[in-house]
């Protein structure tokens, strides 16, 4: 019998998820935008906010879903995850209260903290601004200033890096958050193991690094993220024996604590000269990690989706062995001011072996329009990471006018900088 299966988002990430399970079902999806990729591989596509819970709910009902597969954190948040569960629509998805990992940063820690979930920072919330600022003024070191709600992955500020402590305080001063995070700067290599959870099974993809900032040489302001690659093993090159393994650890031991969890853990790492630490949990897939890890997962996304529906043990995953390099077309001025509404022009045919995946893009009658985030990535797959890029740097000849790309994104010198600072930290 062929699974009805309702996705929620209409992302860069979504597009993966659909291309991931698109030939084993029958695929709906629901978002504010309207992504053309994701259109054309649904049998159908109703816009709708994702984070409208009755309606999402009422629309998996209408189109007989048998299971939802949720993308963005902001509809995680909004408890569509609850209102499908509720509707008998199984959602690969945490309920509200588990997303809280995610969605409540100070919950985050003191979750880790009361469940001694190793690599868990030094930290201190406040709900009062003039404390925080002195907290800042008496700490013995270097802080990074994160809000505790949802900000897109651009909301966090890390003194000595990307601020001076007075520019912190009058961050939080003029920004007025009602709970903040205040916590010790990581020093390392960031790293992210996404891992597919579901009747306390953990099933873990390849580690992948994120690229943050905005322009090359890892400057500017912070982004959803600019690109990111994997390698054709499970660690990255500057990853040493064991630091894999000790990340996964850390996952195991939050499903532990969290027994009822159910979809996409994500952990974003720290790698330190003392291990992995813990930056974040997300409850959902990255953006643009989705795109580097379900094109090389062999293992059907949807017998995934259909184990942990029935209770069953998850499926041991498999991966072809090849790493894989994503980079994003931006609009131009991203993401401080972007140039939200443009006319832009896709040539699809131009990405050769590379995967194309639009992103938040709006699909209208006269042409593709840009929104206020990024528009499309191209993903290169090889047998390493110089492959990889070289496939991805190619594809994205598909970039017209008016987008912006982070080159250096899985380039030979990038990935050689981040093994010396490594061996730099351990030394």
């Amino acid at each position: 019998m062929t699974e009805t299966v309702l996705l929620v988002g209409g992302g860069g990430r979504e597009h993966a998820i659909a291309r991931a399970v698109a030939g084993d079902c029958a695929l709906y999806a629901c978002a504010s935008n309207r992504n053309p990729g994701i259109r054309r591989l649904a049998d159908g596509f109703e816009s709708i906010d994702e984070t409208d819970a009755a309606a999402v709910a009422d629309y998996a009902t209408e189109v007989g879903a048998d299971l939802a597969v949720i993308g963005p954190e902001s509809a995680l948040a909004a408890g569509v995850a609850d209102a499908l569960d509720d509707a008998g629509v199984y959602a690969f998805g945490p309920r509200a209260e588990e997303a809280r990992l995610e969605t409540d940063k100070a919950y985050q820690r003191e979750f880790m903290e009361e469940a001694s979930i190793p690599g868990c920072p030094d930290y201190a919330v406040f709900d009062d601004t003039e404390a925080a600022c002195e907290y800042i003024d008496a700490y013995d070191g270097d802080l990074a200033v994160k809000p505790a709600g949802l900000t897109g992955g651009k909301g966090v500020k890390v003194i000595g890096d990307q601020v001076t402590a007075e520019e912190a305080k009058a961050y939080l001063r003029d920004s007025d958050y009602d709970r903040v995070v205040l916590e010790e700067r990581l020093v390392g290599e960031e790293f992210t193991v996404q891992a597919f959870v579901a009747n306390g099974d953990v099933r873990t993809t390849p580690a992948v690094q994120d690229h943050k900032r905005a322009y090359e040489g890892d400057e500017g302001p912070n982004t959803g993220g600019m690109g990111s690659y994997s390698d054709t093993g499970l660690p990255l090159p500057f990853m040493a024996e064991g630091d894999y393994e000790a990340a996964v650890d850390v996952l195991e031991a939050v499903v532990e604590a969290l027994p009822d969890y159910k979809g996409v853990l994500y952990g974003q790492f720290m790698l330190t000269d003392a291990g992995p630490k813990v930056v974040e949990f997300n409850a959902r897939f990255g953006d643009p990690e989705a795109m580097n890890t379900l094109p090389i997962l062999t293992t059907p996304f949807i017998d995934v989706l259909t184990a942990a529906r029935e209770g069953e043990a998850l499926p041991e995953l498999s991966f072809s062995g090849e790493a894989t390099v994503c980079k994003y077309a931006v609009p131009d001025g991203y993401p401080v001011d972007p140039d939200a509404g443009a006319k832009i022009a896709v040539d699809e045919e131009s990405v050769g072996d590379a995967l194309l995946y639009y992103a938040s893009v709006d699909e209208r009658d006269d042409g593709l329009y840009t929104t206020t985030s990024r528009s499309f990535a191209v993903v290169g797959r090889g047998d390493s990471i110089a492959a990889a890029e070289r496939q991805a740097e190619e594809g994205l000849s598909a970039a017209g006018d008016g987008l912006r790309i982070r080159h250096d994104v899985g380039t030979a010198d990038l990935v050689e900088r981040r093994v010396a600072h490594m061996n730099e930290l351990r030394e």
